[in-house]
């Protein structure tokens, strides 16, 4: 391949995972506001642009899951330019159709199946790397587990905590709490969803020998690709996935402050504390989790199974859907470009 076919390549694949980013941004933005908006404790716009500015100074927090995202899924050298577009356009085929039905699903598990497809069409079974792919598949699927298990325990705290307090007198309190909360949540979104881009793109860097893999195997993500990334999910972010805020902020349990400040601080803490570990988990999942949780505290009745059963049958399809579209993806680009 030419130099300049091999930049021209590079382009598209950053271009493309930047759209990647900025959809996300705009599918996930339910995740920092779904409740503080349906709660009436701040605005519809004026909380998307919080956490557009919110999520962008998250996304500089560190890098240690983009480190993850690039090197634990499938092998270094199944890692080319067609692998990673492949993956990409996978991920935003699932992203865009979730989005336009509303359903609440994982950008994550998106990227982690459109990984998986692009590898399986590149090199077979051999290119995914099992202990990578447990770890990450394990956090994905813990994450909402645990963000049930908080906000359920917080609610139940709170409760006992003001169980002498009459509701009308808490109210204005955990109206300004849940503002720290949505904020909370919006810094902790960014520490983590941004990095699965900056990672996407510094393995294409990688591959197109752009960069050199350290010696200690952990990828150095430059500035650029940091900034960039953060840029793009503030911009997705401030574009403001409606559709979804409904379905989270409305139509699992009914909403008031307290019940948001439970869940934002419960999900937000999971994500932080993966962020930190380097462990790419689902911000969707981790919010929605915590919603159930939630609810579930008040009685099982509370919740409305019927959207809830909607929203595990996408969290079921989402690696496989976006796998096999990768899948499928790979091999026209590859004749196309020409290049493996």
């Amino acid at each position: 391949m030419s130099a300049s076919m091999l930049l021209g390549l590079v382009i598209a694949v950053v271009v493309v995972a930047l759209i990647f980013d900025f959809i996300n941004g705009f599918h996930d933005t339910a995740n920092a506001i779904a409740t503080v908006v349906s709660t009436g404790v701040l605005p519809l716009r004026t909380a998307i642009y919080l956490a557009a500015i919110l999520n962008f100074v998250g996304a500089l927090t560190g890098t240690a899951v983009a480190s993850t995202i690039g090197k634990g899924i499938i092998t270094a050298n199944t890692i080319t330019l067609v692998v990673v577009f492949a993956a990409l356009i996978g991920a935003i085929f699932w992203n865009l159709f979730t989005w336009y039905y509303g359903i609440p699903s994982s950008s994550s598990h998106a990227m982690v199946g459109g990984l998986i497809g692009a590898g399986l069409a590149h090199s077979g079974a051999a290119s995914i790397q099992g202990p990578g792919l447990t770890k990450i598949v394990l956090s994905l699927v813990m994450s909402p587990l645990l963000g049930m298990v908080v906000a359920f325990t917080v609610m139940i705290l709170l409760y006992w905590v003001f169980r002498r307090a009459a509701p009308v007198g808490v109210a204005p309190l955990f109206r300004r709490l849940q503002m720290l909360s949505a904020g909370f949540m919006a810094l902790s979104h960014g520490s983590n969803d941004a990095q699965k881009t900056m990672g996407v793109i510094t393995m294409s860097l990688v591959a197109a020998g752009y960069m050199a893999m350290p010696e200690t195997g952990k990828l150095s993500v430059p500035t650029w690709v940091v900034l960039a990334s953060a840029t793009a999910m503030a911009f997705g972010t401030a574009a403001g996935g409606v559709r979804i805020i409904k379905t989270l902020g409305t139509k699992i349990i009914d909403l008031r402050p307290v019940h948001g400040f439970a869940a934002e601080t419960a999900a937000a803490s999971v994500i932080f504390a993966a962020s930190h570990y380097g462990l790419p988990v689902s911000t969707t999942h981790c919010i929605s989790g915590s919603i159930l949780g939630v609810g579930a505290s008040q009685s099982v009745s509370a919740v409305r199974w019927g959207i809830t059963t909607r929203i595990l049958w996408a969290w079921v399809l989402t690696i496989p859907i976006s796998a096999l579209s990768a899948f499928l993806v790979y091999w026209p680009t590859s004749w196309l470009t020409g290049a493996p």
